[in-house]
């Protein structure tokens, strides 16, 4: 059930060598769960990266490298390439304005990952939008490499690997981010064979092996784990794992090697190899690809796209076809929103409006648990908004809609049940007038609609031509706001319209209606 990342960046829309720092000499980003893939050689090819290091994660530094040094290469600048063009996007070309690299990494890096659903799609097309580099840049790759970091840390693989091979530059530091989605999403024998092919992306001798062994180089591969165990460059772990990995009859009835802590990709795809596969729950967003597809069980399926669809990096088509797949196993948990699901796409087929009626709001309910709310709305907005539905059902549909693209037009055509509804018309439309705030919530939003004032950070930024970072600010500032202070839900929604982003601030507010994400 795999999704392509031409079709995950359209349900969004929504060179030289990378260093992993400024010329500050601090960390830009970091991921601890990246495997040493790719390390350089000692001596390096020509325009090519050299001095690689990663310690270990502090709280501190992170799995930041040790200084690199770089080599420009002709071409365009790498951190204008993006998946997106700004026709799509919405975004001005120019967003970053006078920012410079250090900040505008550090404030997306800082970024957390609990969004709305509007948000999490606003904040991954800055991550892939075609944006003038910063002034700063110096075509060194710097805010590129943020940005695929990010990706990767919210579980878009499929828009990471997309947006590394636009940019195009055959790096260690992309191969290796490049190498490892491609454990992630089953396409470890081309990244083998691309490894194979390059000798200047040095891979690491576990990386080493496992191609070999994919390539079915079984005795090169065996002579390689020993040889790189006798020089003391795999530790005993490790070492035994491989060989497990390269013979299991040698190790039948013996115990698995425990998982190390961090588990990286290629630990992950040795694992699942020799036939002890490591659960993916509990470990971070992006290892939940490597579940979506057709080995592993349904449920674990079902829970790893639930997951992937919350983060908004799949399109909700995704898990369509896994909660209809085949029929529930047992009860609770992921089989109850299955069946829910399953009966109430049933009765929407079916055309009687008494059935859609009798199964909405248990399949309703079963989303919110999931924390599905939007992507049920994508899928099922529109058919619902045009049936005669009463009561209960009604108010649900009407609720559904208005998450959904089609929230304008079911709204001007909605009349409403309550003044609630008439609020919900309201911030539909773009049109609060005589439309009364139900809640503290809804007196916030309004606040932001009607007087849209930006808070003294991001007006400072707004005024030094920094609109992208003040866009990012109050994307947090609202997230604060839901879980505690109102005030940021109200600077949060004005700073987004006050930088053209009218569509998304209506969107946001009316999942900070519908949606029960308050803290």
């Amino acid at each position: 059930m795999r999704t392509s990342a031409v079709s995950a960046v359209a349900f969004l829309a929504l060179t030289g060598p990378l260093s992993a720092q400024d010329s500050a000499g601090g960390p830009l980003s970091a991921i601890d769960w990246l495997s040493q893939s790719v390390a350089t050689p000692v001596t390096a090819a020509p325009g090519v990266a050299s001095g690689i290091d990663e310690p270990p994660v502090t709280e501190q530094g992170g799995a930041i490298p040790d200084p690199v040094t770089t080599t420009a290469l002709d071409g365009p600048n790498p951190d204008a390439v993006g998946l997106i063009p700004p026709a799509v996007s919405g975004l001005p070309t120019a967003l970053w304005g006078a920012g410079l690299t250090r900040e505008i990494a550090e404030r997306l890096v800082a970024h957390p990952d609990d969004d709305l659903p509007a948000m999490r799609q606003l904040f991954l097309t800055i991550l892939l939008a075609e944006l003038t580099a910063p002034s700063d840049s110096g075509g060194r790759g710097e805010l590129l490499q943020v940005r695929i970091d990010k990706l990767l840390a919210l579980g878009a693989l499929e828009q990471a690997s997309a947006l590394i091979d636009a940019a195009g530059a055959d790096t260690p530091e992309l191969f290796r981010r490049s190498f490892d989605v491609a454990l992630l999403t089953g396409a470890e024998d081309r990244a083998c064979t691309r490894m194979q092919g390059a000798p200047h992306l040095a891979p690491t001798v576990p990386a080493r092996i496992f191609c070999l062994a994919r390539s079915g180089d079984w005795d090169t591969a065996a002579l390689t784990l020993h040889t790189s165990q006798a020089l003391g460059q795999i530790g005993p772990d490790q070492a035994q794992l491989l060989a497990r990995f390269l013979d299991p009859d040698l190790f039948e009835g013996e115990p698995v090697p425990p998982a190390p802590d961090p588990v990286t990709p290629l630990d992950w795809k040795i694992y699942e190899a020799v036939g002890e596969p490591l659960s993916t729950e509990g470990l971070p967003l992006a290892f939940s690809y490597a579940e979506i597809g057709p080995r592993s069980g349904w449920k674990a399926r079902i829970e790893a796209a639930e997951r992937l669809t919350r983060a908004g990096t799949i399109p909700p088509n995704v898990i369509l076809g896994l909660y209809t797949e085949a029929d529930p196993a047992a009860s609770g948990g992921v089989w109850d929103r299955a069946e829910a699901f399953q009966r109430f796409e049933a009765a929407l087929d079916s055309g009687d409006p008494a059935r859609v009626a009798a199964t909405l709001p248990a399949v309703w309910d079963k989303m919110a648990e999931a924390e599905l709310e939007v992507p049920f709305a994508v899928l099922f907005g529109k058919r619902l908004a045009d049936l005669p539905l009463t009561g209960e059902a009604a108010a649900v549909a009407f609720r559904v809609a208005l998450l959904s693209p089609q929230a304008e037009l079911v709204a001007r055509r909605h009349t409403p049940a309550d003044a609630t509804e008439g609020f919900l018309i309201g911030l539909a439309t773009g049109n609060l007038d005589g439309r009364v705030p139900p809640d503290s919530l809804g007196r916030a939003i309004w606040a932001g609609f009607r007087t849209p004032v930006a808070s003294a950070e991001a007006q400072a930024l707004l005024d030094g031509n920094r609109k992208g970072e003040a866009i990012v600010l109050a994307i947090d500032t609202i997230a604060r706001g839901v879980q505690g202070d109102l005030r940021g839900v109200s600077e949060g929604l004005s700073v987004l319209r006050l930088t053209g982003l009218e569509a998304v601030a209506r969107r946001t507010a009316l999942e900070l209606m519908i949606l029960e994400r308050r803290g």
